[in-house]
């Protein structure tokens, strides 16, 4: 069965919106080292505008699966869109820190909830046997936007300014959002939702666990690959393609990274798979932090953190089995707590900076926190297994 014409454009939409958060979110660790010396900023200081963004994130997910439970799916995912765009535009307008720290975190309020509902609208708007596939499709945009988007945002903030780099998503992401209100099929939101319910998801245990262990063991991967940039900039005398192909064999690597992921997943199961995730992180971290000095290897190690950062698959598998009816929450707050990881590994690794601990400091924090990671999933594990056992028992 081929997927119905009338959805194609919808997606393709939906998709580009996907394109536009993937490269505002990573162009940022790109444009770190050009915000920073143009506004005259500490190098924590450009970390805080980046964890800025990913708090963002965390705190608009749930309000905007909530407001969204009831509306038409269609305008407020053009309303996200267009707000995500207009805040990206703004950013490249802020003359100092305070403002574009604010700035982005605003721009950050909207990305769980549209990619969310997104995957929900594609999903539910599909033949039951299309489903997965649709909200995939969605997804494919910020896989994509890092092949593409985030070295042409990281050349722009090489060669025109650092504002140019968050100006484009920008431009991309009102696109995207015109282009929703005008291709994308009517499909409302539930009349009768209670959007409380959505909250349930944050009172289950089950869910909290899987959250818990993308907030800490992910943080490792952002707290390796924030400074990437910076520390390649600072340590090499790399061309000037250096940091554009270091950030597009990112992309690739996350290519390959997602789709072996939902191999070895489907294979091992969502538990087994996330302790091999975390496993291929802190190799992929502990590389990083060698490669320091050299940027050619510096930039093998920028493909091959994004090809070990899988961890997002297994633990959607097991979100999936787990949120009952509060899917919707459930899809905004996985996004969520790759976000607190987003915040957490970048100020780690800041602190670890600004302490003297060097360029290899970032990579050596990634594997502390992938490891923290591992032992929280240890404790999920085992949290699940002993709620299910009353259920067993009573059985």
């Amino acid at each position: 069965m081929t997927q119905p014409r009338s959805m194609t454009p919808a997606i393709l939409a939906l998709a580009l919106g996907a394109f536009a958060i993937g490269t505002s979110e990573f162009a940022a660790m790109g444009l770190l080292p050009f915000f920073r010396d143009a506004l005259g900023l500490s190098d924590p200081q450009a970390g805080h505008v980046i964890s800025a963004y990913a708090i963002g994130v965390v705190i608009g997910a749930p309000i905007t699966s909530m407001i969204g439970a009831r509306l038409p799916r269609r305008r407020f995912l053009a309303a996200l869109m267009g707000f995500y765009g207009v805040m990206n535009l703004t950013a490249a307008l802020m003359p100092g820190f305070a403002s574009l720290t604010a700035v982005r975190f605003l721009a950050g309020l909207p990305h769980g909830g549209f990619l969310g509902i997104a995957m929900l609208y594609a999903a539910d708007a599909l033949p039951r046997e299309r489903r997965a596939q649709g909200a995939a499709q969605v997804l494919l945009g910020l896989t994509v936007a890092n092949i593409f988007g985030v070295p042409l945002a990281g050349w722009l903030g090489q060669e025109m300014g650092w504002r140019w780099g968050f100006a484009l998503p920008g431009v991309i992401a009102l696109v995207s959002a015109a282009a929703i209100l005008k291709v994308a099929p009517r499909v409302g939101g539930d009349p009768h939702a209670r959007p409380l319910d959505e909250l349930k998801a944050l009172s289950n245990p089950r869910v909290l666990w899987l959250l818990a262990v993308g907030a800490v063991g992910f943080g490792g991967f952002f707290g390796a690959y924030a400074f990437l940039t910076a520390a390649m900039l600072a340590t090499t005398d790399a061309p000037a393609y250096g940091i554009p192909l270091a950030l597009a064999v990112f992309g690739v690597g996350g290519t390959l990274g997602i789709w072996g992921a939902g191999r070895y997943t489907a294979r091992l199961g969502p538990w087994r798979g996330a302790y091999l995730s975390l496993a291929l992180m802190a190799v992929t971290q502990a590389f990083a932090a060698a490669a320091v000095g050299n940027w050619v290897l510096m930039a093998i190690s920028s493909f091959l953190l994004a090809a070990g950062a899988g961890l997002v698959i297994p633990l959607q598998a097991r979100l999936m089995d787990v949120a009952g009816r509060a899917q919707n929450m459930a899809a905004a707050m996985n996004h969520a707590s790759f976000n607190a990881a987003n915040a957490l590994g970048p100020y780690l690794a800041g602190l670890a900076l600004a302490a003297g601990w060097g360029w290899r400091a970032p990579g050596v924090v990634g594997v502390l926190l992938t490891a923290a990671g591992a032992v929280v999933l240890t404790a999920a594990v085992w949290h699940d297994r002993t709620a299910r056992a009353p259920a067993a028992i009573a059985g």
